[in-house]
C-alpha cells in the first residue's frame, strides 16, 4: 500500500477519532442535541468508509455496527443512557487501537467481533442489555501515567509481603549509554542480587538481560532502608545512575486494601471502587508527527529558497573573484534570507494546543465516571500555538494534572454538598499568550491544598526544616508538591494526592526551558500554572562576561543595562531602585564560583524585566548579542538552577545559557 495515502488515511482517522470522541461528550450532558447527534453519524459513517476503502475490513465492521447504533439513536427509537455511552465510547478505543496498529505494521490483528456482537445485541434487545457490558481493555496503548510518575508500577509488582524481611526498596535501574545493553544489565542485575534479594523487577529479568527496555529498568529489593540501598548501588559495576524509593507503605496497603490501593498508588484514586482495567491505558498523546502548512507560507518558503540559491551563486563567484565589496553586500543579503526563512519555519512548527487537548475531554470523563463524580471540564484558547516539540512533551504532564484535579481536586458529590458547594465541580483548561510566552492552567473548585498537611510532611521527610517552614509563605509551600519526597502513597492521603509525580512534570516544564507553579485555596480549589515558551530552537541572547566565563542572558528577560553607581546595600543586600521597584543584585561570579577580578571597574548591571524575575544580574563586562541554538540540558545537569541549556558559537565555544527564574 502507498506509504503517502497510508498516512494520509492515519492522519484523518485520528483527527476523527478526536472529534467523535467530543461530540460523544456533548451528546452525552445533552441528549436534545441534533447538532452533537449529526456530526457523531457523520464521522462515524466517514471513518466506516475509509475503513472499507482501505480495506480494514475488523475496523470497518465496527465502524457499521456503532453507525447503526447511533442511527436508532437518532432517529429517537433509543434512548443516550451512560451504559449506552460506555459501549460507544469502548467501539471509539477500540478503532483508535486499530489505527495505532495499522500506523506501527501496516495492518490490525485486533478482533472486534465481540464489541460488534454487543452494538448488535443491543440494536436487537434494546438499552438495557448495554448495562453489563464492559468497557474493552485495549491493552495496546501506552500508561501515560508511567513515563513521569516513578512509582506508577508498584500496585503491578508481583512481590509476597510475607517474604519480606525488612522493607520493599524500589530502585530504577540506568547502565547508561551502551553497546551491549543486555549484557551490561545483566551483569549490574547479577552484582546487585549479591548484595539484596531481588523481589521483583519490571520489566521482567528475561526482557532485562535481553536489553528490551527503554533507558532505565526497575528492580524491587528486600533492604533495610532507602540509604543503604543508595551507598550499595553507587558501588555496584555497571550501574550509571539510580533512583531509590522506599515503597513499603504502598506495597502493605495494597496487600491489606486491595484493588483500591493500587488505584490510589497508581492514579491516587480514593474510592472504593473498582477501576476499569483498561481506563489508565486508553489515554495517550503520541508524539505529534504531521502538521497542516497553509499555502502562503509554503510559497514564502519557496521564494526564500530561491534567493538563498541566488545568493550562493552571487557568494561563491565573489569569493572566486576574490571581490570583498561584492562578497559583504551578499552575506548582507544571506543575513536577511536566513533570518525570514528561520521566521516562516518557526511559525509552521507552531500547532494548535487543541492538536493535544483534543483528548483531554474523554479522560476526564472516563475518570470522573469510575470515581462516581460530577464534574464540568472547560477548555479555553485551545487556537494558542506552540512549537510541535513542546506540545509533545507537555502532553503527558498536562494529562498528570488533570488526573489529579479528578482524582483529588474535586471532591465526591455529597461532601461537595455537606460543604455547602454544587454537587457538580468544574475543571478549566486556560491558556493563554504572553509575549513570548504561553500560560497554561488548569483550575479547579475543589478541596485544594492542606498548607498544614504540606508543612508536617516536609519535616517527615526532611525536605525541609522547621524555621525553613515559618519563614515561607503559603505560596512557597505549595511549591513543595514538586520536591521528589512528596511522590508517596502515604503523601496522597494527607495533603489530597498532588505531590505524586509532580516532580518529574517540573522537571519536564523546566526542560523546556519553562516554570510550573501551584496555587490552592483551601475548601476553594487549586490552580497548576504552566509558563512555556512558544518556541525554544532559536533564542537571542546577551553574551556578559564573568571572570573568565562567558554567559548568554535571553534578550526577552532583559530589560536595562547599567552601571553599578545606583547600587545600595539595603540590610546587607546589594539592591537597585528602579520605578519605586526595589531589584536585588545577584553576583553572578559568587553564584557560580567564579574566581578573578572584575575587568572593567566595578562591573555592570543587567536588570531583568519585571515579568520574569525582580532582580538585577551582576557581571564584569556586557559583550555582543547573538541568535543561538539552545540545547537544553540532559542526563545530571538536568533541572541545574540558574542554568537553562548551552550553545554552541561560531567559533566553536560552548556558552552556558541562564534560566534567570531559578538563578
Amino acid at each position: 500500500m502507498d506509504d503517502q495515502y497510508l498516512d494520509a488515511f492515519i492522519r484523518e482517522s485520528e483527527e476523527a477519532i478526536t472529534e467523535l470522541n467530543n461530540s460523544l461528550l456533548e451528546l452525552e450532558s445533552d441528549p436534545s442535541n441534533t447538532e452533537a447527534m449529526d456530526s457523531i453519524f457523520r464521522t462515524a459513517h466517514t471513518l466506516k468508509g475509509n475503513f472499507g476503502a482501505m480495506g480494514f475490513d475488523n475496523a470497518a465492521n465496527l465502524a457499521h455496527a456503532m453507525e447503526d447504533l447511533l442511527d436508532e439513536m437518532r432517529q429517537g427509537e433509543m434512548e443516550v443512557t451512560p451504559d449506552l455511552m460506555d459501549l460507544v465510547f469502548a467501539g471509539v478505543d477500540q478503532i483508535e487501537v486499530i489505527v495505532g496498529e495499522i500506523e506501527e505494521h501496516g495492518e490490525s490483528e485486533t478482533e472486534t467481533d465481540e464489541v460488534v456482537e454487543e452494538l448488535r445485541a443491543v440494536l436487537e434487545e434494546g438499552a438495557a442489555a448495554a448495562g453489563g457490558s464492559e468497557t474493552v481493555d485495549d491493552g495496546d496503548s501506552s500508561d501515560s501515567d508511567e513515563s513521569f510518575t516513578t512509582d506508577a508500577s508498584v500496585s503491578d509488582a508481583d512481590i509476597d509481603g510475607d517474604t519480606v524481611d525488612e522493607r520493599v526498596l524500589q530502585a530504577e535501574i540506568s547502565v547508561g549509554e551502551s553497546d551491549m545493553l543486555g549484557v551490561d544489565s545483566m551483569l549490574a542485575v547479577e552484582s546487585i542480587e549479591g548484595r539484596f534479594d531481588i523481589l521483583d523487577s519490571s520489566p521482567s529479568r528475561a526482557d532485562i538481560e535481553d536489553g528490551e527496555f527503554e533507558d532505565t529498568f526497575v528492580l524491587y529489593l528486600d533492604g533495610p532502608d532507602a540509604a543503604t540501598v543508595d551507598a550499595e548501588l553507587g558501588t555496584t559495576g555497571k550501574v550509571d545512575s539510580f533512583d531509590v524509593t522506599d515503597v513499603t507503605d504502598e506495597l502493605v496497603s495494597d496487600t491489606d486494601l486491595g484493588s483500591d490501593a493500587a488505584e490510589d498508588t497508581d492514579t491516587g484514586s480514593d474510592t472504593g471502587s473498582e477501576p476499569d482495567p483498561g481506563a489508565e491505558e486508553e489515554h495517550s498523546v503520541d508524539e505529534i508527527k504531521s502538521v497542516r502548512v497553509d499555502v502562503d507560507q509554503l510559497d514564502d518558503l519557496h521564494g526564500l529558497v530561491e534567493q538563498l540559491v541566488t545568493s550562493r551563486i552571487k557568494l561563491r563567484r565573489g569569493v572566486e573573484k576574490d571581490d570583498l565589496d561584492s562578497t559583504g553586500e551578499t552575506l548582507n543579503e544571506l543575513d536577511k534570507i536566513t533570518a525570514n526563512l528561520q521566521n516562516t519555519v518557526m511559525d509552521m512548527r507552531l500547532i494548535p494546543l487543541k492538536k493535544v487537548v483534543g483528548k483531554f475531554p474523554r479522560l476526564v470523563r472516563d475518570l470522573a465516571r469510575e470515581l462516581d463524580k460530577d464534574i464540568e471540564f472547560e477548555i479555553e484558547g485551545e487556537d494558542i500555538e506552540l512549537d510541535r516539540t513542546i506540545l509533545t512533551e507537555i502532553s503527558d504532564p498536562l494529562m498528570h494534572i488533570l488526573r489529579n484535579s479528578v482524582d483529588h481536586g474535586i471532591e465526591p458529590p455529597e461532601e461537595r454538598e455537606q460543604a455547602g458547594k454544587p454537587r457538580t465541580g468544574h475543571i478549566t483548561l486556560r491558556a493563554s499568550r504572553e509575549r513570548d510566552h504561553v500560560i497554561i492552567e488548569v483550575e479547579d473548585d475543589g478541596a485544594g491544598l492542606d498548607v498544614e498537611g504540606i508543612r508536617e510532611k516536609a519535616i517527615e521527610k526532611g525536605v525541609r526544616s522547621p524555621e525553613e517552614l515559618d519563614a515561607m509563605d503559603d505560596s512557597a509551600v505549595y511549591d513543595l508538591v514538586f520536591h521528589p519526597g512528596f511522590s508517596t502513597a502515604d503523601e496522597v492521603t494527607d495533603t489530597s494526592g498532588r505531590g505524586v509525580g509532580m516532580d518529574v512534570v517540573h522537571d519536564t516544564v523546566s526542560q523546556l526551558d519553562g516554570s510550573v507553579s501551584v496555587d490552592s485555596e483551601p475548601g476553594e480549589g487549586t490552580t497548576v500554572s504552566l509558563r512555556l515558551p512558544v518556541t525554544m530552537a532559536i533564542v537571542k541572547v546577551l553574551f556578559v562576561k564573568v571572570g573568565g566565563e562567558e554567559y548568554g542572558v535571553p534578550i526577552k528577560n532583559v530589560d536595562e543595562i547599567t552601571g553599578t553607581e545606583e547600587a545600595k546595600q539595603v540590610n546587607g543586600q546589594e539592591v537597585i531602585k528602579h520605578n519605586d521597584e526595589i531589584y536585588p543584585v545577584i553576583h553572578l561570579d559568587d553564584t557560580f564560583d567564579i574566581e578573578g577580578e572584575t575587568a572593567n571597574g566595578d562591573g555592570m548591571l543587567v536588570r531583568i524585566r519585571e515579568s520574569e524575575r525582580q532582580v538585577a544580574l551582576h557581571c564584569d563586562s556586557v559583550n555582543s548579542q547573538e541568535e543561538v541554538v539552545v540545547k537544553p540540558l540532559e542526563g545530571i545537569l538536568s533541572g541545574t538552577p540558574g542554568l537553562s541549556g548551552t550553545a554552541v558559537l561560531g567559533d566553536g565555544n560552548i556558552v552556558h545559557i541562564l534560566d534567570v527564574v531559578t538563578l
